[in-house]
């Protein structure tokens, strides 16, 4: 007989293997598997990527061994549904599995519980909720996604112990130390999507891209109501090899569509080749503007303004990211006015906040949230679940939003 312990280090063997697949799921939940026959582990798989075999597939697939009467310890309920892969469930049962071992449940409603049910019919033993807090946590995002249809949105900044992320000049780089902000680049790598304002990319000209090993590049949004981003700019200049959006006024898009364009005639077309001096000379007008940036592969998503600001409406931006562009999840890297815009309208999920051992003062230094505010603090916005780690001298605060959407 299995004890707990066993079954509980088998489980964190299949965790550890679902983490190795960070970055390549999106919107799949990452899942790890483990066959175990006489007490030893005789084959092990993740779900690598998105629309490839999951991990229980993965894992009977590649065995050598027989696996009659083997167990199999799994992060999350076996799906039971034909999507792009066969279920996992047949597979399963073929292979003459006797038990089976789960950390978490599907909330997913083709499979919410149906799985379960599938393998006991066919004899084979169930025991749910093998660390089942760890494997809820590790597909947090999944299950956001999955029950909501919304991305998980989380907001990120660093600021100075009194409260500032740049100075009265905006200077910002940096305040936290390396270990920081290499932490900053795996959250990169977890998320979906990054997000910013092009206050942001104006100001800061950044790539937003994820820079550490085996890092995978989040698809980039960039929130410009006026469409001013600088066609020379690094998020411009690498949108061919790294997915970018920009979302703007809707009216722009629909101006711009109705307009000559003459941008065409230039070199069989297209501008690519053109020097960037040309580029500049050519592109007087926004409906030239839209097509260069089409043509650098960017999608553009035109999205209705606010009548209390006059920006995009960004609850009906987040929403057409979750149900049109599949995105599951969003890492904000903006300033104070895209965070003030996202948490007056509480689209906000979880916060991750670097506070760096320095002071800079100043009434007009930058702050992570700014507009208008809240008026009485029984209104404010609350958070739980909260977690402190340190990254050298620097310390990092990550909280959940109370009673969130989910």
């Amino acid at each position: 007989m299995t004890s707990q312990m066993q079954k509980e280090q088998y489980m964190r063997r299949a965790i550890e293997l679902a983490k190795s697949a960070i970055g390549h799921t999106h919107p799949n939940p990452l899942v790890g598997c483990v066959v175990v026959k006489d007490g030893r582990i005789i084959s092990e798989a993740c779900h690598e990527r998105y629309g490839e075999y999951h991990a229980e597939r993965n894992a009977l697939m590649r065995c050598t061994k027989d696996t009659k009467g083997a167990e199999l310890y799994v992060t999350l309920e076996p799906c039971c549904h034909q999507g792009k892969t066969p279920p996992c469930t047949d597979i399963i049962i073929e292979k003459g599995i006797s038990r089976v071992y789960v950390g978490s449940g599907d909330p997913n409603p083709k499979v919410a519980g149906k799985g379960y049910q599938i393998l006991r019919s066919h004899g084979i033993e169930v025991e749910e909720g093998i660390l089942e807090k760890e494997c809820l946590e590790m597909n947090e995002i999944f299950f956001h996604y999955i029950t909501t249809n919304r991305p998980l949105v989380a907001m990120k900044y660093a600021m100075t112990l009194d409260g500032k992320i740049a100075t009265y000049s905006g200077s910002s780089q940096w305040i936290t130390g390396e270990q920081s902000r290499e932490h900053v680049h795996y959250l990169r790598k977890k998320y979906c999507a990054i997000m910013a304002g092009i206050g942001t990319v104006l100001a800061d000209n950044p790539m937003l891209n994820c820079r550490i090993q085996d890092g995978v590049d989040p698809v980039r949004i960039i929130c410009d109501t006026h469409l001013r981003i600088h066609i020379d700019s690094n998020i411009v200049k690498t949108s061919g090899n790294i997915p970018t959006i920009i979302a703007c006024d809707e009216n722009i898009l629909a101006e711009g569509s109705t307009e000559e364009n003459s941008v065409r005639n230039m070199q069989g077309g297209t501008l690519q080749g053109t020097t960037q001096r040309t580029i500049q000379n050519t592109i007087q007008n926004t409906t030239q503007k839209i097509q260069f940036l089409k043509e650098k592969g960017i999608k553009l998503i035109g999205v209705p303004l606010n009548s209390s600001d006059g920006q995009i409406d960004m609850k009906m931006l987040i929403e057409r990211l979750g149900s049109e562009e599949k995105i599951d999840s969003i890492l904000v890297e903006g300033g104070g006015t895209i965070n003030a815009s996202l948490i007056e309208q509480r689209l906000v999920d979880k916060v991750y906040c670097y506070i760096a051992p320095k002071i800079v003062g100043g009434r007009d230094s930058k702050t992570p949230v700014e507009g208008q505010g809240i008026a009485l603090m029984k209104n404010a916005l609350t958070f739980t679940n909260g977690t402190i780690k340190t990254f050298g001298e620097d310390v990092l605060l990550e909280y959940d939003v109370e009673n969130k959407r989910r």
